[in-house]
C-alpha cells in the first residue's frame, strides 16, 4: 500500500510540474511524455490522452517481457500521471522560462525518484530502453539520453532553439534529482545459497528483468546439496528481492555486495 501512495504521489507530482511549470512556456519533458507534451501543444487533444495512448502500446509489450510488478506499478503510474495530466489547468506559475524550466525539471525528477523508488516507472522511454536492452546489449543509460536528445532537438524544429535549450535545462535538473532520490546507477551483486533452487528461479524470474545464473553447491558441516543463485540488480529492486525470497525460503543464505562494474549484457546476464 506504502508503495502504491507513493507512486501516486509521485505521478501527481509529475503531473503538475509539466502543467504549471513546463506546458504554459512550450517546455518538453524528457520521455515520451515529451512528444506528448508536443502534441497536446501542437493539436486539440489533451496531453494526458496523448500520454496514455502513446504508452499504451509499451505497456501491452511491458506486460508480456517485463517483471510483472515492475510493469504493473507502471501501469499505476502512466494512468495518474495522463490523469492529473487532463485535470490539472495548465496555467503558468512564473512568466520566466528558464525559471520554469529549471523549477519543472526539479519536481519532475522529485515525482520520478519516488515513483522509482517504489520499484515502478513513468513508463515511455524507460520500457523502450529496457525492451531493446533484452534484446540488444547496449546501455540502458545512453539508450535513454539518445531519446531524449531527440525530444531536444524536434523541440528546436517544432518551436524555437530558446524553447530547446530550455528543454535541455529540465531534462538535466530532472536526470540530477532522480540520481539524488533513488541512486537506480548503483549496482549489487546476489548470491543466493537455497534449498529451494527451482522455485526460487521461477519466482524471480516471473519479477525481475535481470538474468540468472545457478550453480550447484553442497553444505560443507551438512553435506546437503543447495543451489547457488547469483544475480545482479539495481539498488532501488533490493527491498522486493529481500521479499521475494524470503517468500520463497525464509532460511536462504544470501550474500549482497555492492558492484563496481558490469561488463556483458547487464540485462541478459
Amino acid at each position: 500500500m506504502y508503495r502504491i501512495l507513493t507512486i501516486i504521489t509521485g505521478s501527481l507530482i509529475v503531473g503538475g510540474a509539466y502543467n504549471l511549470f513546463l506546458i504554459p512556456h512550450n517546455i518538453l519533458s524528457s520521455g515520451l511524455s515529451g512528444i506528448a507534451i508536443m502534441f497536446g501543444i501542437l493539436t486539440p487533444l489533451n496531453t494526458g490522452i496523448l500520454n496514455f495512448l502513446l504508452n499504451l502500446p509499451l505497456l501491452i509489450l511491458g506486460v508480456l517481457k517485463l517483471g510483472k510488478q515492475f510493469i504493473s506499478y507502471t501501469i499505476l503510474s502512466v494512468v495518474v500521471l495522463s490523469v492529473s495530466l487532463y485535470v490539472i489547468p495548465v496555467q503558468a506559475i512564473s512568466t520566466e522560462p528558464i525559471l520554469s524550466s529549471l523549477f519543472g525539471g526539479v519536481l519532475t525528477g522529485i515525482g520520478i525518484g519516488l515513483i522509482f523508488r517504489a520499484s515502478g516507472s513513468s513508463g515511455g522511454f524507460d520500457i523502450i530502453a529496457m525492451l531493446l536492452t533484452k534484446k540488444r546489449d547496449f546501455p540502458l543509460g545512453a539508450l535513454i539520453s539518445a531519446m531524449n536528445a531527440v525530444v531536444v532537438v524536434l523541440s528546436g524544429f517544432v518551436f524555437n532553439w530558446d524553447a530547446a535549450l530550455n528543454t535541455l535545462v529540465g531534462i538535466y535538473a530532472t536526470g540530477k534529482v532522480i540520481d539524488t532520490i533513488h541512486t537506480n546507477h548503483i549496482k549489487l551483486t546476489l548470491m543466493i545459497v537455497t534449498k529451494n533452487g527451482e522455485e526460487m528461479k521461477a519466482k524471480l524470474l516471473a519479477n525481475l528483468y535481470r538474468g540468472i545464473t545457478i550453480m550447484d553447491g553442497e553444505g560443507a558441516y551438512s553435506g546437503e546439496g543447495r543451489k547457488i543463485l547469483m544475480t545482479v540488480i539495481t539498488r532501488y529492486q533490493l527491498t522486493d528481492v529481500k521479499t521475494m525470497i524470503n517468500e520463497i525460503d525464509p532460511d536462504a543464505f544470501v550474500n549482497i555486495t555492492e558492484t563496481t562494474e558490469v561488463m556483458g549484457s547487464f540485462h541478459k546476464a
